[in-house]
């Protein structure tokens, strides 16, 4: 036994000292080891075989904080351990391998590490559990015996013994969950299972711990978009936890309980108390890591004071200078692990918080009542997501950077104390100086920052405004008067832009000048209390730790601010939350089976607005029966529309009783159409059937229209039905309401859009075929069909004047014997007709078809494959230079960029002459104080005027090119042409205008010169480290080269993120106006939970790509920050390595304190450099829009015509052809006429027949393809836009107000005066309305004209061109929108007021062109009569069918009141 003991003391000498005793401590640890390593074998052989045999991995990727912690301290535990082996190993002279030991525990507790963090079988995870229980067990016996022996334990065995302590807990804990685990075989067969409905997430759900922490989940969408563009399709989903619909069901019930507990006198924010209730829990590791990192960055001016020290010694003791680049290593790391899940998880949580408030504010959206709409414009409910919502993104990351930074300055000051003494004490007075001037100055850059929001906001308002209404813009020629109207709003906005960037500008000198005099005061103190030397050590600890300072006292501004700006947008979206509701219990809706009666109102009392004393209806008392046919018809104004908002329960109620039995369709007055395919507008959500989707088509008319489009009922409709007709759009939303199969229908006046003809298909195939055997509610002014009726309502101001049949009323004189005798008067002037125009319409083939069909719409009939509405256009792939050099080129800023470029290498210069002379002085004892400190202060304030002078030229290159670029856009847009618009969503040229046009007014001018700031800076801090120790060079370079290509692989996929992102953000803001104004028709159809799963998917889709962008930009900081450290930490090393003496301590000083802030610097640059490289897909995409082709120019100088013309009228159209698009079928085809001057011309034919094509070419809307339109003898192609449009007077077919009053409604230029506005009201029959309101002329008139009904529009509308008085008058279906009488009156006082004028009527009532002097009829664009009406009638025309068609249906349906 003896003899086998010296002979392994011989063999193993190098261990325990060559004694081999099993009773030693030390050879009993050997032991330990030794199974250790057999333990660390067994795994990563086990990890091999699971590897190749390719194992379905059971465990969740989950870890709980406690391996995180575990694996953690395992890692820095293994650092300690190869750093003693290293320098045991540098410091022995002869061959000795006592260092082994170190690096085999270096490798067991690494090996410990990545064991808590990867994912494991059944099998391993039990294998490493019962190493885990052997090491903690047999360390703890060890320590214990050792204990009890000596009393005393090394440090090496103290600080792992915690650690194996929390092992011993892991292990046991694993043994458990694996006998409750399903076996293996399970594990492996249930993924095969589900795979079928598996969705592709975010690799983070599936993601290690490890690789959560390296953010390497994010890996394989980084090496596909190096491979290829990116597209939508290519990016996974989120994980469940992230998507939206989680969010809002936290949300929701934290909201509703703390409304519940509000008190009526409570004004609290309970938007941002419902946040803290439901995210408080997932913030608390990121306020945890927000610390850590704090503590990591506080002890890095620490570290190097002890470095200077060490290195002003005259031992070389290279143990200690390893312990500090030890130290030094674990801070870096802890900053780097701690900063990234800090920043990514603030991301995440706020990502969480902002769908959660935007799902909140569309959900709220669906349930305000009319009184709550009034208050929130759409325009406004868009901004409460697109701005106020979206803060929220980036709220937990400012709200943890605040207290952190807070915690960092007073930190920082304790650490100045203990390294000066009270020689910090004057430093305290100017850095509260400096402090308390960040308050005002704060202030300030919130002022300008809150006024410039609300200019924004008024800006982009009436920006949206515009856009939605262009097309009555340009038939106006008002794009001058609105362009400045924008302009103006965006004069105010800039304003306070440049007030803010100068601002900025000049805290930047106050950023930069504020160390250079505290540490001059700090300085100072010392040389005077001294209470320290003024030697290398105290200099560069009191600059590194003002440095760490530097961050605090220039972010806590902002971070006060965005919380400030935080608070706002979280009381703007808390007051819209608690805003009125509809009372759901209003109407209650009853089964079918238990009524007789499909609609009951008992003394109903409604009004629009509560306030008022006089009810908008009175005393409404209605039965209907089931299946019954209800007809409401009256005057304009006479509260028909509201009698259907009644039912529906949109108008509050006074008082009084509503009930509804069964489901409810409704087709609204003004037609509301979804972006999308003509099938999905007509199924909404329903499922396919074949025959009755056939059927909803055919009794709607519009087989005939669908199979004329290119792409058939696949057809996309552009944003409100753009690109279809009024009669389309109505059509096509009865269609809506037929396939939903309700059991009461209200219909809002759905046939003014249509011609005679097509409305009565409508009423007899629709009405009272399709839907017989339902209750239908028609609100109609169209009398002819009130025959077929069961029974009639007939209002006048808000009551129910007349109930009864049409036989009862037309007994009576009354309000409706008055409506039956305006429009028998009308149709009488159409005189007798011969007997075969008498026949029956179903035989008679009018216009080339059938009643069964209506002409299909061939305005907009593309090239096939291609659709009106395209998919938005993006860039793709790396354009280089391009579109910084035209951000350049349109501002015209290569001057200040060079300017600004010198300026920061001055500052460069300055700022390293000021260190280098700090460094050398205090080398040199002959040199003062007071010297020293002047010299100090003189170039760092020099270099402070550099750095102001850079930011400066910086804000004016910005505001430069914001003024450059928003010019050229707006000119751009009102330049386009009217097809720009029909093609292209409003929303796509709404982000421009706001969210790309922020980041050229915010972020590109700043961004340019943080990248020239941070790629100098690093360049001259490599340069000063080199210049010290010009060996580190060699790892600099190679540093640079590794960055530049993670950089470039980064970007790859980056920027087509970004890309995709900047179309993810309009469809959310569409669809969000889109609902706002079809609420009523959604709530009609009971339809709010399909619109808000749709509106669920495009907030995960947005989500996603702002989750991928945070992730990624993560992913490329940690590992620049990680090539960075290994640069510094070389730096370090080869100052401890090299002899003493070799480098002065204050050099020493100046390379660590320049290598500690080098990752900073390349992580600073990079991060800028890439955020630059994302803005800069602004500027691409206002570009785009900027490249619009232009329609004409509004005048030509040398062709402007006389200012009489027309003096006539007399328009002549020759071969004329008229196509959309090139290689589009032509639209009119061929048409050859004059409208002599003074005549009265109308224009009929069937929806799509191209009048409405017509009035276009004739106001230039659309160029002739070939073929001339001469007016008084001018070619008006060949004048401005502007010369020919003002000259014409249009009445259109939709309507349109402005928000603002009536005076400018009439009179948008201010051409007219008091008295002849009011003349103009009295002829066209508002002036007793409007005189009867408090503010007169000045009465306000809501977005889109809310606020008064459709008829009163066209009022206004024909009150335009009474004051214009032109010679030339287009009625584009002026009067469809009202009842006969007022329809008879208005066409008196046109025919009186124009009795000189050349008057073009397009209409779909007969009447309105019978007594025209002239007929024009239309069919598939050609000109198939033109003739004067009694000559046409005296001979089988088409016209003379349509008139003996109309005559038929009205003798048909009103027979009972003629004869």
């Amino acid at each position: 036994m003896a003899s086998l003991e010296s002979s392994l003391a011989e063999t193993f000498s190098w261990i325990c000292g060559g004694y081999f005793d099993l009773g030693s401590s030390c050879i009993q640890r050997t032991l330990l080891d030794v199974t250790n390593v057999l333990f660390l074998c067994l795994f990563y052989l086990l990890l091999l075989l699971v590897s190749v045999r390719k194992y379905q991995i059971s465990e969740s990727s989950r870890k709980d904080f406690i391996s995180i912690i575990v694996s953690i301290c395992s890692a820095l535990i293994s650092l300690a351990y190869f750093a003693t082996a290293f320098w045991k190993f540098i410091s022995n002279d002869e061959l000795h391998l006592g260092w082994l030991v170190y690096l085999v525990r270096g490798l067991i507790w690494i090996s410990v590490s990545v064991s808590l963090l990867i994912r494991m079988t059944k099998w391993v995870k039990i294998v490493i559990s019962i190493w885990w229980m052997f090491f903690g067990l047999l360390v703890s016996v060890l320590n214990i015996e050792l204990l009890l022996q000596t009393h005393n334990l090394p440090i090496l065995d103290i600080i792992p013994w915690p650690i194996n302590i929390l092992l011993l807990f892991c292990s046991f804990r694993n043994l458990i969950s694996s006998s409750t685990q399903p076996s293996e075989v399970q594990s492996l067969s249930e993924p095969l299972l589900d795979s079928k409905t598996e969705k592709t997430q975010v690799g983070i759900g599936k993601a290690s711990l490890f690789s959560k922490l390296t953010f390497s989940w994010i890996n394989p969408l980084f090496a596909l978009g190096y491979s290829k563009n990116l597209t939508l399709e290519d990016l996974p989903s989120l994980v469940d936890e992230d998507e939206a619909s989680l969010a809002y069901k936290k949300f929701a019930p934290a909201w509703e309980s703390l409304v519940r507990e509000k008190s009526l006198s409570n004004s609290r924010n309970l938007v941002l108390q419902a946040l803290a209730k439901v995210y408080l829990k997932e913030n608390i590791p990121i306020a945890i890591c927000a610390f850590l990192r704090a503590i990591s960055v506080l002890s890095l001016p620490l570290l190097l004071y002890a470095f200077v020290n060490y290195s002003n010694r005259i031992d070389d003791n290279k143990y200690e200078g390893l312990s500090i680049l030890g130290c030094l290593v674990i801070c870096k790391i802890v900053e780097s692990l701690s900063q990234r899940y800090w920043y990514f998880s603030a991301r995440r949580s706020g990502m969480r918080m902002r769908s959660a408030l935007m799902v909140a504010v569309y959900q709220k959206q669906m349930k305000l009542s009319c009184v709550g709409r009034r208050k929130h414009s759409t325009g406004e409910i868009v901004n409460y997501i697109a701005v106020d919502a979206y803060r929220l993104g980036e709220f937990p990351w400012w709200l943890h950077s605040a207290w952190s930074l807070v915690f960092q300055l007073f930190m920082s000051i304790v650490v100045l104390f203990y390294v000066v003494g009270l020689g910090a004490l004057p430093g305290l007075v100017p850095l509260l100086i400096f402090g308390l001037l960040n308050v005002p100055f704060a202030n300030v850059l919130q002022k300008c920052q809150s006024q410039f929001m609300v200019a924004q906001d008024e800006r982009l308002r009436l920006t949206s405004e515009v856009l939605n209404n262009m097309k009555i813009i340009k038939l106006q020629s008002w794009e001058e008067k609105f362009k400045n109207m924008i302009e103006t709003r965006r004069d105010n906005e800039f304003k306070w832009l440049s007030k803010e960037q100068i601002i900025k500008a000049y805290g930047t000198v106050m950023f930069w000048i504020s160390p250079t005099i505290i540490s001059s005061v700090i300085f100072l103190g010392c040389s005077l209390f001294g209470s320290a030397p003024l030697n290398a050590s105290t200099i560069f600890t009191v600059l590194a730790t003002l440095r760490s300072m530097g961050e605090p006292v220039t972010m806590i501004p902002g971070a006060l601010s965005f919380l400030m700006q935080v608070k706002v947008s979280t009381e703007r979206i808390n007051a819209f939350l608690l805003d009125d509701e509809l009372n759901n219990n209003e109407v209650p809706r009853i089964s079918l089976q238990n009524s007789d009666r499909s609609v009951i109102i008992q003394e109903g009392n409604f009004s629009w607005d509560t306030e008022l004393e006089v009810p908008t209806l009175t005393d409404v008392s209605l039965e209907i029966k089931k299946g019954q046919k209800i007809a409401i018809c009256g005057p304009v104004g006479a509260g028909k529309s509201s009698i259907l908002h009644a039912m529906l329960g949109e108008i509050p109620k006074v008082s009084g009783t509503v009930i509804l039995s069964g489901s409810i369709a409704y087709v609204s007055q003004t037609s509301w159409i979804q972006s999308g395919t003509i099938r999905d507008n007509i199924l909404y959500g329903k499922p396919m059937e074949e025959e009755r989707y056939r059927r909803a088509i055919k009794s709607c008319a519009l087989d005939k229209d669908i199979d004329n489009f290119d792409h058939g009922d696949l057809t996309e409709i552009g944003q409100r039905g753009i690109n279809m007709s009024g009669g389309q759009k109505q059509r096509i939303q009865l269609a809506r309401a037929v396939y939903n199969d309700a059991d009461i229908y209200l219909l809002d006046d759905p046939f003014s859009a249509v011609d005679a003809q097509t409305a009565a298909i409508l009423f007899n195939d629709c009405v009272m075929d399709a839907l017989g055997k339902k209750t239908v509610i028609l609100v109609t002014h169209q009398v002819e069909f009130l025959s077929e009726v069961d029974m009639i309502l007939v209002m006048d101001g808000g009551k129910i004047t007349q109930i009864g049949s049409y036989t009862e009323l037309c007994t009576s004189e009354t309000a409706f014997e008055q409506l039956v005798n305006a429009h028998r008067e009308a149709i009488t002037v159409l005189g007798p007709l011969d007997n075969e125009n008498k026949g029956q319409p179903h035989d008679i083939d009018v216009l080339g078809f059938t009643k069964q069909n209506s002409e299909g719409e061939i305005s907009f009939r593309g090239v096939p494959g291609v659709q009106l509405t395209e998919e938005e256009e993006k860039e793709s792939g790396d354009f280089g230079w391009r579109p910084f050099l035209d951000y350049l080129s349109v501002s015209k800023g290569y001057l200040l960029l060079s300017i600004g470029t010198i300026a920061q290498l001055g500052f460069v210069i300055f700022q390293a002459a000021a260190s280098y002379w700090l460094a050398v002085s205090v080398q040199v004892p002959n040199i003062s104080s007071g010297l020293l400190i002047g010299v100090y202060t003189g170039l760092s304030t020099l270099s402070a005027v550099f750095v102001h002078l850079r930011s400066m030229y910086s804000a004016y290159q910005g505001l430069k090119a914001s003024k450059a670029f928003f010019h050229g856009f707006t000119n751009a847009i009102f330049k386009a042409p009217m097809h720009f618009f029909d093609s292209t969503p409003v929303g796509r040229i709404l982000t421009r205008a706001s969210s790309d046009m922020s980041i050229l007014d915010f972020d590109i001018p700043f961004s340019i010169g943080f990248v020239a700031a941070g790629s100098l800076e690093l360049l001259g801090a490599i340069g000063v480290i080199a210049f010290v120790t010009w060996e580190v060079l060699i790892v600099a370079i190679i540093a640079f080269v590794v960055v530049k290509y993670i950089q470039g692989y980064y970007l790859a996929s980056a920027r087509e993120l970004i890309r995709i992102n900047g179309t993810t953000k309009a469809p959310v803001m569409n669809y969000t106006a889109e609902t706002s104004l079809g609420v009523v028709t959604i709530r009609a159809f009971n339809m709010v939970d399909r619109f808000s799963n749709n509106y669920l998917k495009l907030v995960d889709t947005d989500a996603t790509l702002f989750f991928l962008c945070s992730s990624a930009m993560e992913w490329l900081i940690q590992r620049i920050e990680a090539i960075q450290n290994l640069t510094m930490f070389a730096s370090v090393f080869l100052l401890i390595l090299l002899p003493k003496g070799y480098v002065a301590p204050g050099l020493a000083g100046l390379s660590l304190s320049y290598a500690l802030s080098i990752s900073s610097m390349q992580v600073f640059m990079s991060r800028w450099y890439c955020n630059l490289s994302n803005y800069i897909i602004s500027v691409e995409r206002i570009n785009q829009f900027m490249k619009i082709p232009a329609e004409p120019p509004a005048t030509i100088d040398d062709k402007r015509p006389p200012s009489s013309w027309p003096s006539k009228g007399r328009i002549e159209l020759q071969e004329l052809k008229i196509r959309y698009r090139p290689n589009a079928p032509l639209v009119l085809k061929g048409i050859t006429c004059t409208f002599m001057e003074g005549t009265r011309v109308g224009v009929v034919g069937r929806t799509g027949s191209g009048k409405s094509t017509l009035i276009s070419s004739l106001f230039r809307l659309v160029e002739p393809a070939t073929g001339k339109i001469l007016i008084d003898g001018l070619d008006i192609c060949s004048i401005g836009l502007k010369d020919l449009r003002m000259k014409l007077s249009i009445i259109p077919q939709e309507p349109t107000l402005f928000r603002g009053s009536v005076r400018t409604n009439l009179d948008p230029l201010g051409l007219y005066s008091d008295e002849e506005i009011w003349q103009a009201l009295e002829k066209c029959q508002l002036k007793e309305t409007i005189s009867s309101l408090p503010n007169k002329l000045d009465s306000s008139v809501s977005d889109e004209g809310e606020n008064w009904s459709v008829g009163q529009r066209q009022l206004f509308c024909l009150g335009r061109v009474l004051l214009k008085r032109n010679k030339i008058l287009v009625l584009d279906e002026a009067t469809a929108s009202i009842d006969s009488a007022t329809d008879a009156i208005l066409q008196k006082i046109i025919r009186q007021e124009f009795s000189g004028c050349t008057v073009i009527t397009v209409a779909h009532r007969v009447p309105t062109v019978i007594d025209s002097d002239m007929v024009m009829v239309l069919s598939y664009g050609e000109l198939m009569e033109y003739d004067e009406p009694a000559k046409l009638m005296e001979t089988n025309s088409y016209f003379s069918k349509l008139v003996a068609e109309y005559w038929s249906t009205c003798k048909r349906n009103s027979s009972q009141s003629f004869y």
